[in-house]
């Protein structure tokens, strides 16, 4: 008996069992040179961690071995950055491959903002839904990812983080965000001054998932059966409330280097690499990593502070330094691509940007980039080993407060833009003509070796001999936007 398989090259085998030549299929199903159809997607996306605490980028102390290993089959950049550090507008950006100033989500909360919204009397669900509703919608005017895959056939699922109002506004063609509160619900849920109960907004019943169940994921995959699809994982953690079973406490608390500050979060961490294996076990089980992208990203870095411990809630709260703040703590992420046989896996150093990974996604898919002029590169021939990133290139974003004083004008309300480029790294400070700067990070413009200098204690802007450098940046900065304010 012969058979030949593209999966291994032609090989022609003799006298194979049956158990053999079924292994073949297997394999050669597997493999993406088999198959017709577009590849499946996953993006999974950690909520609130700093860059550097995982095991494979160098943590000795965290637990992340499901990640670890999703890292080792992946090209890993380890320098990636989002262009903005907190939440709303950093997912917006991976959802579109676009700045916050260019996708118009550069906020948390819209006008007139979280406190606003939820702690006055004057204000019920009525209203509040519909400020949040003016926000929400601002995705539908913009590319998306799943808007672009959803229009080649792809079936598109949301899950967990999510804060632009119903998971359609995205372009999803089904989910589990819908703006509206969930009864009994231990997450996603907001009482407004009045008594009246809403959606809180940054993702209601999605945040169900991972904390609570994986079931709607499988499902999902499960009856999508031989349709394309994309997979939205971007769970509530390791985000605060840090409430993970004790089970994942249990994994740190008899190590004594390990400060008791950082037990909680380090905790929040495991569970979620948990349950990371556990989407990436359940792939695998059912035969479709040959044909199935992972994309791996953190939506934001955060670190607790030993010395900010929240009495009302007993944990800690994050650094200056980190979540919010224009420095790498809060800036910096890995990103991971993988596809098996199609992706090497290798250790990228270059620098490289959220708003990388749509056009990556699109490449890898085979689809057109259309007429949206995209700010990001494809990182996809990079990815399969066949090029290096440009090492000369320069990575960009800008920095805001949570709640946004207008919609439609980010040049009112940035107070921070940055540029790194190579081991430099320069950010601006705009504050408004106010005495301070929004939250205090900086008071006038910095720039930093974040080589030697991770922590960006020591600013060189003073510094003669980095005179020519720092006016390269400053004009490669405004270049890529310099914001008028009317």
């Amino acid at each position: 008996m012969f058979l030949s398989t593209p999966a291994l090259g032609g090989l022609a085998l003799k006298t194979c069992s049956r158990f053999q030549v079924a292994a073949i299929l297997v394999l050669a199903m597997n493999n993406p040179a088999h198959s017709s159809k577009r590849p499946n997607v996953v993006v999974i996306v950690s909520d609130d961690q700093t860059y550097s605490d995982f095991g494979f980028m160098g943590n000795k102390d965290v637990l992340t071995p499901q990640i670890d290993r999703l890292a080792a089959k992946s090209a890993r950049y380890v320098n990636g950055y989002v262009p903005s550090s907190v939440c709303r507008p950093s997912l917006v950006s991976i959802l579109t491959g676009l700045y916050p100033h260019q996708h118009g989500v550069y906020f948390n909360h819209p006008p007139p903002g979280f406190s606003g919204l939820t702690r006055s009397r004057d204000i019920g669900k009525v209203q509040f839904d519909e400020f949040r509703k003016k926000a929400a919608t601002l995705i539908r005017s913009v590319p998306s990812l799943p808007r672009r895959l959803a229009a080649a056939g792809y079936r598109c699922l949301q899950t967990g983080k999510y804060w632009e109002g119903h998971w359609r506004n995205a372009g999803f063609t089904e989910g589990m965000t819908t703006a509206e509160p969930t009864p009994d619900a231990k997450y996603g849920n907001k009482t407004l001054a009045n008594g009246d109960v809403v959606a809180h907004g940054n993702g209601d019943h999605g945040l169900s998932i991972g904390r609570q169940t994986m079931q709607p994921i499988y499902d999902f995959i499960d009856d999508c059966a031989d349709n394309p699809f994309l997979v939205w994982y971007a769970p509530f953690l390791p985000h605060t409330p840090h409430d993970s079973p004790e089970k994942y406490y249990d994994l740190y608390r008899d190590r004594s280097r390990i400060p008791e500050h950082r037990i909680p979060y380090y905790a929040a961490i495991s569970q979620f690499d948990d349950t990371v294996g556990d989407l990436i076990n359940f792939v695998e089980a059912r035969r479709l990593t040959g044909n199935t992208i992972f994309v791996f990203v953190v939506d934001n870095g955060w670190e607790p502070d030993a010395r900010r411990l929240r009495v009302a809630t007993k944990e800690w709260d994050h650094t200056k330094r980190s979540k919010r703040a224009p420095f790498d703590y809060g800036l910096r992420t890995p990103i991971l691509i993988r596809w098996d046989g199609a992706t090497e896996p290798a250790t990228h150093s270059e620098l490289v940007s959220s708003v990388d990974i749509l056009p990556t996604i699109l490449a890898a898919t085979k689809l057109p980039r259309g007429a949206t002029d995209f700010p990001g590169e494809s990182l996809w021939s990079s990815a399969k080993g066949e090029r290096t990133v440009d090492s000369d290139r320069a990575v960009f974003g800008e920095i805001y407060p949570g709640d946004a004083t207008s919609l439609g004008h980010p040049e009112r309300d940035v107070a921070h833009r940055w540029i790194r480029k190579g081991r430099l790294k320069l950010i601006t400070t705009h504050k408004h003509g106010r005495d301070k700067s929004w939250g205090e990070y900086l008071e006038k413009d910095a720039l930093y070796d974040v080589v030697n200098d991770p922590d960006e204690s020591y600013s060189l802007i003073s510094d003669p001999k980095f005179l020519v450098q720092l006016d390269v940046l400053r004009r490669q900065l405004d270049e890529w936007w310099s914001p008028e304010v009317d």
